[in-house]
């Protein structure tokens, strides 16, 4: 029978499955994390555990926190198990199982009281966020902040006195530690997207720019906003993922969490109030991310996106059966190799085309259970991130960009809701209602999906890419996904 995952009933877990050996007496609080889904548990969390494991640094523990809905289920989940989170890494023939305890408490969303209280505490030295890469606040359009967007014009209307944003409750936080003479925390984005630091730091101070403006230049001036490249392949966790733990470890967990053995964290080091030794345990600290954050960025989740829509339109439920499918494998690698790679700049230490088997290899792993229509998801956001900027580079250089149009077209068809078996396909956007009948629309005119402006900006002028595109789109409904595939692929051959 499963043991109920708390501290008090770790040493019923099997041997088979690590445990920490420090225990909640032993740690002390530094980092707040806003957003405690399943990635921050089997990244930040993952590292920090490894860190105090080795008996160093345990007053860094987390303190888990939110500012969405679901947030609070997971608080309460997490709090019923002591904050214990079951992490099993897997790989195609193995699955190794840690039980890692970083977290040592959580605040609700809306308890806004005790969220500031902690922020301002002198001993809280870093906050951090995983809050996807759409929850920023960018204009998809321009990639800047949205200082019009209803969140921020609320929190700023009232001039941060009861901010629901996380960005505001952190610039309301700043500013109270800035009255009390406390040094400021550094703000960590743990977010997978380019320029994660600046981005956040245009967020906290933009919003604070709204209410006063020598407060958002002493935050630019003061605080610290890392820029890092976070990467570990971590599916949403479902009653197979719980049943898999329960029947092969014997655990009984309400959040566990599944990911690939492979992860990667590359940081500045530039922090506003000292950081944990976090490098001795693989992170790696450079005085440049950019060129790991766009290698990273344009061929993984790029790659994922060149998959995701083919597959979706094929009901493909995995990818691993994406990576299975010849065709699929075959317009990857072509897509990588032709057009993407070859705009990715020089990164340290890193030879390209092995990263680029790498990611391969990480799709191709059939444990890891990611599913197509996650990578699917909330394309209005990652498309403007993963795809078009690699493809507004290709235009502007005159390199090839059939294969990119192509991925631009291929996610114009599955939002027309229907897979080509005529399957329907539930919402999978934020704008979900918009993209479907943008993509109705350009069905018979194909310049229709190009009009959303603040998704495609001025690339919707380049002749190029529109010709491209709309015959790649006019070519998936007259002859369908694995016909377009090979006409790529064919044209790809030939040079």
């Amino acid at each position: 029978m499963a043991v109920t995952l708390s501290r008090a009933r770790l040493e019923e877990i099997g041997s088979s499955v690590s445990r920490p050996r420090y225990g909640l007496q032993d740690l002390s609080a530094g980092i707040v994390h806003f957003g405690v889904g399943n990635f921050h548990r089997a990244h930040q969390a993952c590292y920090l555990d490894e860190l105090f494991e080795s008996g160093v640094d345990r007053d860094w523990a987390i303190i888990g926190t939110g500012v969405q809905e679901g947030d609070a289920a997971m608080g309460r989940d997490l709090a019923a198990q002591d904050f214990l989170t079951t992490v099993v890494a897997q790989e195609a023939t193995s699955s190794q199982a840690r039980i890692t305890g970083a977290m040592i408490d959580f605040i609700a969303p809306g308890d806004r009281a005790a969220l500031l209280a902690h922020l301002v505490d002198a001993r809280t030295r870093i906050v951090s966020l995983t809050v996807t890469e759409g929850g920023y606040y960018v204009d998809p359009a321009t990639q800047s902040f949205d200082a019009n967007h209803p969140d921020i014009i609320a929190d700023a209307a009232d001039r941060l006195a009861s901010p629901k944003t996380a960005f505001g409750l952190i610039g309301a936080a700043l500013l109270q530690r800035r009255a009390a003479g406390l040094q400021p925390f550094t703000v960590m984005s743990c977010d997978n997207l380019p320029g994660n630091g600046h981005v956040t730091e245009n967020a906290v101070a933009g919003l604070v720019e709204l209410v006063d403006r020598s407060d958002a230049h002493w935050i630019r001036e003061s605080v610290a906003f890392p820029n890092g490249m976070v990467d570990r392949i971590t599916p949403a966790t479902s009653e197979r993922e719980r049943a898999t733990l329960r029947g092969d470890f014997g655990i009984d967990d309400r959040r566990p969490v599944f990911c690939e053995d492979f992860r990667q964290w590359v940081l500045e080091d530039r922090f506003s109030a000292g950081r944990p030794r976090l490098e001795q345990v693989g992170v790696q600290f450079v005085a440049d991310v950019a060129p790991f954050e766009l290698m990273k960025i344009r061929i993984l989740n790029g790659g994922h996106a060149a998959i995701a829509y083919p597959a979706g339109l094929l009901d493909i439920h995995f990818v691993h059966e994406a990576m299975a499918d010849p065709q699929i494998a075959r317009f990857l690698r072509a897509l990588l190799d032709d057009e993407i790679i070859p705009l990715v700049p020089p990164v340290p230490n890193t030879d390209l085309t092995t990263y680029r088997r790498t990611i391969e290899r990480r799709f191709a792993n059939p444990k890891i259970g990611d599913t197509i229509r996650r990578l699917c998801l909330d394309g209005s956001n990652r498309q403007p991130k993963f795809i078009l900027p690699t493809l507004r580079d290709a235009a502007c250089a005159g390199r090839p960009i059939d294969g990119l149009a192509l991925v631009s077209a291929l996610w114009c068809r599955y939002c027309y809701g229907e897979t080509e078996s005529g399957k329907l396909i539930a919402p999978n956007d934020p704008s979900w209602q918009r993209l479907t009948e943008q993509a109705r629309k350009a069905r018979s005119r194909p310049e229709a999906w190009l009009e959303m402006r603040d998704v495609y900006g001025d690339l919707a002028d380049d002749p190029r890419f529109r010709e491209a595109f709309g015959q790649a789109l006019q070519r998936l409904w007259r002859i369908g996904t694995r016909a377009s595939l090979a006409h790529y692929l064919a044209r790809a051959a030939a040079g």
